[in-house]
């Protein structure tokens, strides 16, 4: 298995954004120096009462400065929201200056507010994110200067003035349940996963598929699956439930939409469950709707706080009923203290990591 430090990148109270960035290279120094594959985080926009990333460029680039061997990448880049030349620009720089360590996650946003103040139509998302891949194959390709004509992206004779250090491209990750999107992940062997409240009995048969279509591709290596959550580590069982649960109980507030007025917070929870209703995920709205009931979440392994042997034995059991190989843990969630979130990182790194390390789900 592999392993990420994931985040949000969430407001902490008391910080300052200045000051929660500097707590942030704190926890990536220490993934990297424990053994951790990867640093990941997210583009939001416009929600100071959630996250305080809006540019996974700026978060890579400060991210590989502070860091040795980690990978470090975008989970990813809303890709309607960014210039398709402007993005391909960066990636490549970045790249270089990361000296290959780069990571790139493509997703076309599942937040309806991001896209209004950049007065780009969410329901047209999907298709420049698909096709995106055929424009950076393009743009890195050996014809320099490039042009590339295709049903969201024309463009001509445009030459780049650094390609990226990796060849053809970095890796590509597209975290999807989407069938066509993941054939495209199939054609063009790109990693993919899945976020916890997609059920995990649900995604195996997804990802099942996913599997067996790869093998037919004739792809010699194993893609990389992830899945993401929270993850606290302590001592023991009973002190880490003292320390975490509570703040993982509050964690995912920022997920729902701004209240409206005289709208409880159960209407919110509701509201945004209805939206996996409408995309036919019933088992997703199911866990939407108790996704702030502490009890719900660890009786189903959906967050994972416990000692090193609690954590560990129940990331082994869900990764091989989900189907997953890599694990995205949010570690730093809620108003967990950094010398909490610190602990948990290296007892992680130091006891967790290693039990899984040559586990292998499929």
């Amino acid at each position: 298995m592999k392993f990420a430090h994931f985040s949000h990148i969430w407001g902490k109270p008391g910080m300052s954004p200045h000051q929660r960035y500097e707590q942030l290279w704190r926890e990536l120094q220490l993934c990297d120096e424990l053994g951790f594959d990867f640093g990941f985080c997210v583009e939001h926009h416009f929600r100071p009462d959630e996250s305080w990333m809006s540019s996974p460029s700026l978060y890579a680039v400060a991210a590989g400065a502070r860091t040795k061997n980690l990978r470090i990448g975008a989970m990813g880049y809303i890709v309607p929201l960014n210039d398709p030349i402007r993005m391909a620009e960066e990636i490549a720089i970045i790249d270089q200056m990361l000296d290959g360590r780069f990571e790139v996650g493509l997703v076309s946003g599942i937040d309806p507010a991001y896209f209004e103040p950049f007065k780009v139509d969410y329901e047209s998302r999907k298709p420049p994110t698909l096709e995106y891949v055929a424009f950076l194959k393009a743009a890195y390709g050996e014809q320099q200067p490039f042009t590339y004509k295709g049903e969201c992206f024309d463009v001509e004779d445009i030459e780049l003035a650094v390609l990226p250090a990796q060849k053809p491209l970095p890796p590509i990750w597209m975290q999807s349940r989407d069938p066509e999107t993941l054939d495209l992940c199939v054609k063009e062997g790109m990693n993919t996963g899945y976020f916890f409240v997609f059920p995990r009995s649900d995604a195996a048969p997804i990802y099942r598929k996913f599997l067996d279509d790869w093998a037919k591709a004739g792809w010699q290596h194993k893609p990389d699956i992830a899945y993401t959550t929270l993850v606290y580590v302590d001592e023991s069982d009973e002190k880490a439930l003292e320390t975490a649960l509570s703040c993982a109980e509050r964690a995912y507030e920022g997920f729902l939409p701004r209240p409206k007025p005289g709208e409880s917070f159960q209407e919110r929870v509701n509201t945004y469950a209805e939206r996996f209703v409408g995309r036919g995920e019933s088992g997703a709205a199911v866990i939407m709707r108790n996704v702030f009931n502490p009890d719900y979440l660890l009786e189903n392994d959906l967050i994972f706080i416990g000692s090193p042997e609690t954590v560990a034995t129940k990331l082994k059991k869900a990764a091989s009923e989900g189907l997953f190989n890599a694990f995205l843990g949010e570690f730093n969630f809620s108003d967990l203290a950094e010398e909490d979130v610190l602990r948990s990182i290296r007892l992680f790194g130091e006891q967790v990591l290693p039990e899984l390390r040559d586990f292998e789900p499929f």
